[in-house]
Order: structure tokens, then C-alpha cells, then sequence
């Protein structure tokens, strides 16, 4: 019998933060003003290759106002659309473990004081995890649920130095260990798509993360987006974008290989229309998102059906 989750086959976020809490839950993105050791020099400057201005977030809300205003903000206009009483505090542009201890504190106590906030995700870096950060993290997570995002983006090393990532595989390995001993959950993210990656590389990062110990993962496409350094790439013909056809079949197989208990975050990324260069199809979202629920319907692919475990 085919494993379902609600009228998914594979552990959507959706499913699980209905099960966790109840009801629907709703995400508010924030940006906390933090900078990134990629790009300030202290790793590097420029930062990852693909990375936008706004640090991947280019759809959280304004850093020139304090969380709370952003909170509220993102919160009444999402409630124009849908009805719903509880959100999670996501901290999502630049590296937002990337302060002194106390300037963390006093940003994710002004987003988990807002009514109705059950959750709290930091998106961060697996070298930016220090053993003090990490006592803080674990303790808001007796508070309430927390969750980690690690930008992995591939397991290649190769890969990695050539995107600018500034640590190495095993600096990921590292940190989803340490936050583990601590009880928190981690999130990866992976990109296909990469200047210089084939299939094989790609699902070796699946393979990777379906066993590096991550509750959950999100899958990106590679969106090219105008002022990024990959853009030297692109012109010099050494990035090739992928079809929608090659990006569903590979979604469609990399969810096959993850255990049923990883929670898939995203399936596909978002970049803004105003400064994708491509590939345009990415900005039909649902029909990518479609079009990958009906390949595993009618191929009968579910999530853990390829799964080995170690």
C-alpha cells in the first residue's frame, strides 16, 4: 500500500505542522538586520555566488523596521487571505546566529512575544554555531518548538568552493550533530541546478542529507537573479539551466530516496520576477508543484520507497 500523507505522498510541512499543532500554521518571514561572515570578510565577501542582495530574503519583510512592526505587518496582510491564529517566527535573511548572544535574545524575544507564535526557525550556517549560541537556541526550544535551517546547497565540496559557501561538508556534519545533542531540530537545503553538477551529484547531496541526521529539507532550483556573481557564470556558458521535465523527475526520485519521517519544507523555490534571469518556468510555481503530484501518482512513487537505511 502506497504510504500517504494526507492527500500527499510525501512528509509535506503542511502535514506536519497540522499534526504538530492542530491547525494551519503561517509562516512570517523576518529580517533581524544580522550581516554573514561570507560576505563581511571574516569567511569571505560577496557571499555564496547565487546569493541576492537581501541575503535569500527577498520576501521577509523590511530590516529598516523593528520585528515587531514586521511581524504584525506580514501577519495583516496575510490574514487578508487566509484565516488562521498561529505562526511561526522565521528569522530567514542573512545569518541570523551571526550577533552577540545578547543581540539575538533581544530579536527572537520580540518575534516569540507576539501573539499566537508557536514556533520559532533560525536560517543560519553551520560555522556560525558556537557553543554559546547554541545554549541559547536550546534554550528557547524548552519554550517552544525550534527549528534550524542549514544552508548545505551540496555535498560536493568542489561545488561548494566554486559557489563561494565559505566551510566544508563535514562543517555541516558537525553542526546538525551538535544541535541534535541538544535536541533541535535541522532543516537542510540543497540546490539543483549548480554550475558543474550532473544527476549523480545531486542525489548524492539527498543521499547525504537523508542520512547526516536532518528532521527535514528543503529542495531549491537554482534561480539565477540579476547583480549575483553567478552571472559572470551564466555569460561565460559554464551554467546551464535545467528544463521543468529534468527538475520534476529529479524532485520526483530525490523524494524517493528520503526516509518517511523527514519533513520536506519545499519542493521548489521562489526568486523574485523582478530580478530572475531564469529559468522563467520557475515563476509557475503551482504548475511545477502539480506537475511533480502527478508524476508520483502516476509512476506510484512515494517518499522512502527508494530509502536505504545504514
Amino acid at each position: 500500500m502506497t504510504t500517504m500523507w494526507g492527500d500527499k505522498r510525501y512528509h509535506s510541512l503542511n502535514y506536519f505542522l497540522r499534526n504538530k499543532f492542530g491547525d494551519k500554521v503561517f509562516k512570517i518571514s523576518l529580517d533581524a538586520g544580522f550581516s554573514c561572515p561570507n560576505r563581511d570578510g571574516k569567511v569571505s565577501k560577496g557571499g555564496c555566488i547565487f546569493c541576492s542582495e537581501r541575503g535569500s530574503g527577498d520576501f521577509a519583510g523590511d530590516r529598516n523596521f523593528s520585528i515587531g512592526s514586521q511581524f504584525l505587518d506580514i501577519k495583516n496582510m496575510m490574514n487578508k487571505k487566509w484565516k488562521g491564529d498561529k505562526y511561526i517566527a522565521y528569522f530567514q535573511a542573512y545569518t541570523n546566529t551571526y550577533a552577540p548572544v545578547e543581540v539575538l535574545r533581544e530579536k527572537y524575544d520580540e518575534a516569540v512575544k507576539e501573539e499566537g507564535v508557536v514556533a520559532l526557525a533560525i536560517a543560519t550556517r553551520p560555522d556560525c554555531l558556537d557553543e554559546d549560541v547554541l545554549d541559547l537556541l536550546e534554550e528557547y526550544s524548552k519554550k517552544l518548538y525550534v527549528w534550524v535551517e542549514l544552508g548545505l546547497q551540496t555535498s560536493n565540496d568542489t561545488t561548494g568552493r566554486l559557489i563561494n559557501r565559505g566551510y566544508d561538508t563535514e562543517t555541516f556534519t558537525e553542526a546538525v550533530k551538535n544541535l541534535r545533542a541538544r535536541n533541535i531540530d535541522v532543516v537542510g537545503h540543497c540546490i539543483f541546478g549548480l554550475p558543474g553538477e550532473e544527476k549523480k551529484e545531486m542525489l548524492d547531496t539527498i543521499d547525504y542529507l537523508a542520512h547526516v541526521g536532518a528532521q527535514g529539507i528543503k529542495m531549491h532550483l537554482l534561480h539565477l537573479m540579476e547583480d549575483t556573481p553567478m552571472v559572470n557564470l551564466y555569460n561565460s556558458g559554464k551554467l546551464k539551466f535545467m528544463s521543468q521535465d529534468e527538475y520534476v523527475d529529479l524532485i520526483c526520485e530525490a523524494v524517493t530516496r528520503l526516509p518517511e519521517d523527514m519533513v520536506i519544507h519545499r519542493l521548489t523555490g521562489d526568486a523574485p520576477r523582478s530580478l530572475l534571469i531564469g529559468p522563467m518556468w520557475s515563476l509557475k510555481k503551482w504548475e511545477v508543484l502539480n506537475a511533480i503530484d502527478d508524476k508520483m501518482k502516476n509512476e506510484d512513487l512515494y517518499q522512502g520507497k527508494n530509502f536505504i537505511s545504514l
